[in-house]
């Protein structure tokens, strides 16, 4: 059996790499497309600030770009390293999508973004425009497709296990591509970008604006920043909704243990706001509920139940036995290949096989599991509810105070006196972590809730890690956080160098320090 020390220090390093990463990914997805915006509107009206806001911001992308790249390349690595039997049991699958990532992907992004740097002086405006456009498009299709790839660990579908070779294999391209799981997170992720990049946009604008320097530049900022804002928050939310609807349709026992819900309650279900988790007698002490409303989210009906913890529990304990079965048959079809009663009662319970093996971790022949180690299985299959509750509700909190920020701001950009008003402007600036926290949360909840698997439903978690020592694990685990460290404190570095140096940094010299009444905007821009 594996140590569960090694399991857990593989799911540490992991969930670092992977966290440290994210922080960089969702400003590149939602910044490059603000500068799209703002060079759309140069190309289109001639007038030059346009052209030094998608400069300026553009440079903060590319230092975000860099670092972003640099600390995606490990996470890949980490499932030869630390995932071997991870790697070996589905690479079939898992690697399609991501070697189609780097092909169409990620050398498209990478020559472009050398065309956005060093093309200014060698392309048409209308060229350098279409050179934008592709690096926005290509960090979007980077995005989808390491999120079908993720998504196809959430939903499993389009693949079979063939006990032949002992292996998961791909039994329907597009039916992983299309996987509806994948679809919603991919839109989901990409929203909860653009929300990243217009908050950082809006976030510096208004720095600027509160220290009454380059003005004219930091409004035309504020404004593309508030209104794509506005349109992305609202997007987030209502594709959350979608996420949650293909939650409640492939992991119901992730959506249970969101909402805490312990009892399956007549449809359609409530929508619990807060709750006092009682873990150890698993129920709620009380709980403030909006009634209907997670009905609806769960199942876009009124009529379809949604299963609570108790009854899932059930469910699985009847998997993990006919598990068992599964399990024993093919380690009889391993020992001679050509048993056909072994087979056949392999096909009659291989949908099982995933469930049996959760027994592995307590027990090296799965016929000896006691109803007390099945108890420990059962349990296993659901992830703790306190922490999947509060932090799915602190992560939708700040999507809706992200949304009243930019809402606002937007309605401010109609009046030039109000966009300026210190009040609105310390808010958009203390705000500027939020949409980082709410992503991580976000991460934390997908890829937690959907423990103890890797391949949900196919493939444990403390069956895919390498045969690695704990000391070596240790070790790496330590360089990582260091290295990771040292960037995150780089890019911090950078940003915070131009920022303060701010459009004056391109060398046009139009926007430093201006005198406060030559800071006025156009009426035709």
């Amino acid at each position: 059996m594996i140590s569960e020390q090694l399991v857990n220090l593989s799911r540490l390093q992991f969930a670092a790499t992977a966290l440290y990463h994210f922080l960089f990914v969702p400003l590149t997805l939602g910044l490059v497309w603000i500068l799209v915006i703002m060079e759309s509107v140069y190309v289109m009206t001639g007038n030059v600030v346009w052209k030094d806001m998608t400069r300026f911001w553009g440079k903060l992308f590319g230092i975000n770009f860099a670092l972003g790249v640099t600390t995606g390349i490990t996470l890949e690595f980490q499932f030869g390293t630390n995932w071997a039997y991870y790697s070996h049991y589905v690479g079939d699958i898992f690697g399609a999508p991501l070697a189609i990532e780097g092909l169409m992907a990620f050398f498209l992004e990478s020559t472009m973004i050398g065309l956005f740097f060093f093309g200014w002086d060698r392309l048409s405006k209308t060229q350098h425009l279409m050179v934008t456009t592709l690096t926005a498009i290509s960090t979007s299709l980077s995005a989808l497709w390491i999120l079908i790839a993720n998504g196809w660990m959430q939903n499993p579908v389009g693949a079979a296990f063939n006990y032949q070779t002992m292996r998961m294999e791909m039994v329907d391209f597009w039916a992983i591509v299309f996987n509806p799981v994948a679809q919603a997170k991919f839109v989901h992720t990409v929203s909860a970008g653009y929300v990243t990049g217009a908050m950082f946009v809006l976030s510096i604008s208004s720095w600027y604006l509160l220290k009454k320097r380059d003005v004219e530049f930091a409004k035309r900022s504020f404004r593309v920043a508030a209104a794509f804002g506005l349109a992305s928050a609202l997007s987030v939310i209502v594709l959350g909704d979608e996420s949650g609807y293909t939650v409640g349709e492939a992991q119901q026992t992730k959506l249970a243990a969101m909402e805490a819900m312990w009892e399956t309650k007549p449809a359609p279900a409530g929508l619990t706001m807060v709750a006092g988790i009682n873990e150890a007698e698993q129920k709620n002490d009380w709980e403030i509920e909006i009634p209907w409303l997670m009905g609806l989210i769960g199942t876009r009906s009124i009529s379809k139940e949604i299963p609570g913890i108790h009854e899932i529990k059930a469910k699985n304990r009847e998997r993990i036995v006919r598990g068992v079965v599964a399990v024993t048959a093919l380690e009889a079809l391993r020992a001679n290949r050509d048993d056909t009663v072994a087979r056949q009662v392999f096909e009659q319970h291989k949908a099982d096989l995933g469930f049996g093996l959760l027994l592995k971790k307590y027990v090296t022949d799965v016929n000896q599991a006691t109803p007390e180690i099945i108890d420990k299985a059962v349990n296993d299959t659901v992830p703790r509810v306190t922490p999947m509750f509060w932090t799915f509700r602190v992560m939708v909190g700040l999507g809706f105070a992200m949304l009243a920020l930019f809402a606002v701001a937007f309605w401010s950009t109609i009046k030039t006196a109000t966009m300026q008003k210190p009040w609105l402007l310390k808010w958009a600036l203390w705000m500027l972590p939020a949409p980082w926290i709410a992503i991580e949360l976000g991460w934390i909840v997908a890829e937690y809730g959907r423990q103890p698997w890797t391949i949900y439903g196919v493939l444990p978690t403390h069956l895919s890690v390498s045969t690695l020592s704990v000391n070596s694990l240790y070790g790496s685990l330590a360089g990582f956080v260091g290295f990771y460290t040292v960037l995150l404190v780089v890019e911090m570095y950078l940003m915070l160098k131009f920022v303060r140096m701010g459009p004056g940094s391109l060398g046009t010299g139009r926007y430093e320090h201006e005198p406060a009444q030559h800071n006025t905007i156009p009426t035709n821009a």
